[in-house]
């Protein structure tokens, strides 16, 4: 079940915000779809105002930046390659923000999203949507970063196209996530409808494929998320990009092995009984760092007319909505808080700093990265903090501490 407590569109200020400390050497990260990764610095002249401005850029990633990762002062980042035979995982030091580069190696297909798995953090789990091209997962051992590894490498067919033909032709692995363990990774894939479970073995970094986790057909998973309210409890929550809906299952870790999946929650992103019309479209899924509270983004809505970035033009921006719920602990079930308007159209991704005080937004549609101010007690987003122009269809954006 999801429960609303109180919707709050168009809400642009709530109370009682927990001050973020002020700081004049906060790094970001971002990726364009103009071939960019770009370091950005945020300066905070206030709590709840600041500037922020590019200090490094580089082309090198390749044609399509799609994903960022940090680890230690190492950031890779992926090129999805847009029509090309094969994607691409390339590395950067980032020492003082610079974007020095270190090498590269070749993916099956179209990567779109990594995460570090692993003893040590030294595995890399790599997920290729495909595209124009083939589609599929990597794995990779990152010890040495003068020497990436290929571990395993997987493609998933389909027997026949999902309920979306024109979505659903192929597999579509869109996210590589790890389990809280860090003895499980699932993939949701959007073309298939399902979550793709695979057990990892933390030394060798290999992994076996298990049982999938369906979801509904012609929801097309997108990204998914863990919640660990309590160390004896643990939630999993998937957006679905083509159906713009949450599912919450309760996990189980089964004695042989394997995951059991027992959904709490089916719900749209605005909650249980909310109407989209067409080609709406589900984004990020994030959790906060107390594992109290579920944020999603929601594409394409035009949902809010907001104030226009420059401060002389009077014309109203249009922008899509991030939408934040309260977790039951015990249940999982979401309560919906708040709706705030992302600070443009197409919030791709998101990321929230360490402390849950302060949310980066990628608006890919008006080439913008947007800082919003957050109370990490209440939940809710606050006001506009800072924000800058990037060039082309801005992707993600991750805070340059360890960890995205």
């Amino acid at each position: 079940m999801l429960y609303r407590v109180s919707h709050a569109a168009g809400a642009f200020v709530v109370a009682a915000l927990a001050l973020p400390s002020v700081s004049s050497a906060t790094l970001l990260y971002v990726t364009s779809y103009a071939g960019t990764v770009t370091t950005l610095d945020l300066t905070l002249s206030s709590p709840s105002a600041g500037s922020l401005q590019a200090i490094a850029t580089s082309t090198l990633c390749g044609a399509q930046p799609s994903w960022l990762t940090l680890v230690g002062s190492n950031l890779y980042c992926l090129d999805e390659a847009w029509g090309q035979n094969n994607g691409s995982l390339v590395w950067f030091d980032v020492n003082d923000g610079n974007l020095t580069l270190l090498d590269n190696v070749t993916t099956i297909g179209g990567p779109v999203s990594a995460v570090v798995y692993g003893e040590d953090g030294r595995g890399l789990a790599v997920a290729d949507y495909g595209g124009n091209i083939g589609s599929g997962f990597n794995t990779f051992d990152i010890k040495d970063p003068a020497s990436i590894q290929p571990i395993q490498a997987a493609s998933w067919v389909l027997d026949h196209p999902g309920p979306v033909a024109d979505r659903q032709g192929s597999s579509h692995p869109h996210q590589a996530i790890l389990d809280p363990t860090g003895k499980f990774l699932l993939v949701p894939d959007l073309g298939f409808d399902r979550i793709h479970v695979l057990s990892v073995d933390p030394t060798t970094l290999r992994y076996t494929e298990q049982d999938p986790l369906l979801v509904a057909p012609g929801s097309g998973p997108r990204h998914g998320v863990f919640v660990k309210p309590d160390p004896e409890t643990t939630f999993f929550y998937v957006i679905t990009e083509i159906a713009n809906q949450v599912s919450g299952y309760n996990v189980t870790y089964m004695d042989d092995n394997t995951l059991s999946f027992a959904q709490v929650v089916s719900s749209t992103t605005h909650g249980e009984y909310y109407t989209f019309p067409a080609g709406i479209s589900g984004g990020e899924i994030a959790v906060s760092p107390d594992n109290k509270f579920l944020i999603v983004s929601s594409r394409n809505e035009s949902f809010f007319n907001i104030p226009n970035w420059d401060v002389y033009n009077t014309t109203k921006l249009l922008s899509d909505p991030l939408i934040s719920f309260s977790i039951d602990p015990k249940t999982g079930a979401l309560y919906l808080i708040q709706t705030f308007p992302a600070g443009g159209m197409l919030p791709r991704h998101f990321s929230l700093n360490k402390d849950g005080t302060l949310l980066a937004a990628a608006a890919q549609a008006d080439g913008r990265v947007v800082i919003i101010s957050r109370d990490p007690v209440l939940g809710v987003l606050k006001e506009y903090v800072a924000d800058v122009a990037i060039e082309g269809g801005v992707n993600c954006v991750i805070w340059g501490e360890e960890g995205y």
